[in-house]
């Protein structure tokens, strides 16, 4: 690995912890110069290393007090009935991440609502009502100690 690897490794670090952090801060936190730090910054975004910047929001503040991991395990497998799985996720609000992955499940979901009373409704009124899902699996954040979503 280069040092330039090494550079870019720090910056992308520094960048994933806060994404607003103005040049001269991240160029002084990696060693360069303000103005190479911003071109290898750019180089970054160009080359679709850096794919976007988000803003982090609190679970609390947009009223979620629930979290789980579902896991969906498919009774028709077939490119149509995932595709319409898919649309049914990306529909779903309380849907934040849909996984196709390997292993006995075709799914895993991340769900964010605001009570148990509110993903037994997801879990009875969307899931419940896809006519192709032959297991459902409720893995439920208890509490997340290392977290590195953005």
């Amino acid at each position: 690995m280069s040092a330039d690897d090494h550079i870019n490794d720090r910056i992308l670090r520094e960048l994933s912890r806060d994404g607003r952090l103005p040049n001269t801060e991240l160029a002084a936190r990696v060693g360069l110069s303000p103005s190479a730090c911003l071109r290898r910054v750019q180089d970054l975004e160009r080359r679709g290393v850096i794919s976007g910047y988000r803003a982090v929001i609190s679970p609390q503040a947009r009223g979620v007090g629930f979290t789980a991991y579902v896991t969906i395990g498919l009774s028709k497998h077939s490119t149509e009935t995932q595709k319409k799985l898919e649309r049914l996720c990306l529909a779903a609000p309380a849907v934040r991440e849909c996984h196709n992955i390997t292993g006995t499940v075709e799914y895993l979901l991340r769900v964010e609502v605001a009570d148990l009373t509110a993903y037994r409704e997801f879990h009875a009124d969307v899931l419940g009502n896809f006519p192709w899902i032959a297991t459902i699996t409720t893995h439920v954040v208890m509490d997340s100690p290392k977290d590195e979503r953005a």
